[in-house]
């Protein structure tokens, strides 16, 4: 299971964050491409390799023409991502960031997370680094976060609204709950942006985790103090069996989920596609649509999301703002899960991840991930359906090589 570990020694900031992403090996050109479907114009995106005390790192610079940026609210900025040419994932992981540093902003503000303007962190720069991040990640293939203490540093900072002490208000609101430190050197270490991002992705802050280190990235940081190695780490490898386990382990039970569900008969078939983006952005499980016959014989749709009991107000209160309906039901509904784990596998053309479900040693389900089969394919120019045979095959020699006898449960 592949694993990022974001190791946030000198803080984190999304330019940084994205420099250490190439230099893992995101290409740079692919990643411009995906931006471009963004819409957004007179800028440009660049990268050099640079040194920090000594550590050779890459510096990733968005280059924007002189000019007034637009002040954005949140619905300006997830207009842009959802009617780019992206993954669903990169466009729900971006909103989920835009969405908590709107929060954030309405906390600090005192105003709701619709109404607060953005200004830096709505800038072309910002959304290049928070969407070109969310890209670079998904290029990895990656499947969990975890990240180290951030250091966030002390003083002031200089902002469209004057002079704010470090962290940022925002960035203090973003990094409730985490571990922080300031560190001795004065100045700005952790950004909004960067303090949104890891927060939204990671599961656990502190050392390490158990992993096989497969590589190492570093992105540099704007500034170059002195005997201070100014650059993001991040490291990458697969996480242990035994970390795993626990994972698939605590899959295994009984438990319950929230249905959220709405009758809806009056709404553009259009805004489906759009509704369903919202939900799964706030972290619903599933989310489906079904043909019902309504009264005065109308044709109508059945629009039930899946979520977490924590994830319930938030749903239906997306659902009351983005649909046409007048009123939700909701309720919690038992299931039973099989044990489901993501393992990776090589193929000739590549790394694919495979959804594995299992009942106790036998193997019930294996499909490789869509998304990796369809970019892999579209690299080689490949059928995809052909880049998932190979993954299938790939995982069954797998299973038979460790299985007694050269054979396996299936």
């Amino acid at each position: 299971m592949r694993a990022l570990y974001f190791d946030c020694f000198a803080g984190v900031s999304g330019d940084m964050l994205i420099g250490a992403l190439i230099d893992l090996g995101v290409d740079l050109d692919a990643l411009s491409n995906q931006l471009s479907s963004l819409g957004l114009s007179a800028y440009q995106v660049k990268a050099e390799r640079v040194k920090r005390s000594g550590i050779a790192a890459v510096k990733f610079n968005v280059e924007v023409d002189e000019g007034k940026q637009p002040s954005r609210k949140l619905a300006d900025i997830s207009e842009i991502i959802n009617r780019a040419e992206l993954s669903a994932q990169v466009k729900a992981r971006s909103i989920q960031i835009f969405e908590r540093l709107a929060e954030a902003e309405a906390q600090v503000h005192g105003s709701t997370r619709e109404r607060v303007h953005f200004h830096e962190v709505g800038a072309v720069d910002s959304i290049i680094d928070t969407v070109g991040a969310m890209i670079g990640l998904d290029m990895l293939g990656v499947d969990r976060f975890f990240a180290s203490p951030l250091r966030l540093g002390h003083g002031l900072v200089q902002t469209q609204h004057g002079l704010m002490p470090v962290p940022a208000p925002a960035t203090a609101e973003l990094v409730r709950g985490v571990p922080v430190y300031a560190g001795e050197i004065e100045g700005e270490f952790v950004t909004p942006t960067g303090a949104a991002i890891v927060t939204t992705l990671c599961e656990e802050f502190g050392p390490l985790p158990e992993m096989e280190i497969t590589r190492l990235g570093y992105g540099a940081g704007s500034r170059d103090p002195k005997g201070f190695p100014n650059a993001l780490r991040i490291v990458m490898g697969d996480v242990s069996a035994s970390t795993a386990k626990v994972e698939n382990e605590s899959l295994h039970q009984n438990d319950s989920v929230m249905v959220v569900e709405t009758n809806i008969d009056d709404m553009n078939p259009q805004a489906y596609g759009f509704v369903m983006e919202r939900a799964f952005a706030l972290g619903a499980l599933d989310v489906f649509i079904i043909a019902a016959q309504m009264k005065k014989a109308r044709p109508g749709t059945l629009l039930t999301v899946l979520c977490e009991p924590a994830k319930t107000d938030s749903i239906i209160d997306m659902l009351l703002r983005e649909t046409t309906t007048l009123g939700v039901r909701y309720y919690e509904s038992k299931r039973r899960l099989l044990e489901r784990a993501i393992e990776t596998v090589e193929t000739e053309y590549g790394s694919v991840r495979m959804k594995v479900a299992r009942a106790g040693d036998r193997t019930l389900h294996f499909l490789p991930e869509y998304d990796d089969c369809a970019r892999l394919a579209a690299e080689h120019e490949k059928p995809v359906i052909e880049v998932q045979s190979a993954a299938i095959a790939a995982y069954r020699e797998r299973m038979k090589r460790s299985a007694p006898n050269g054979e396996f449960k299936e």
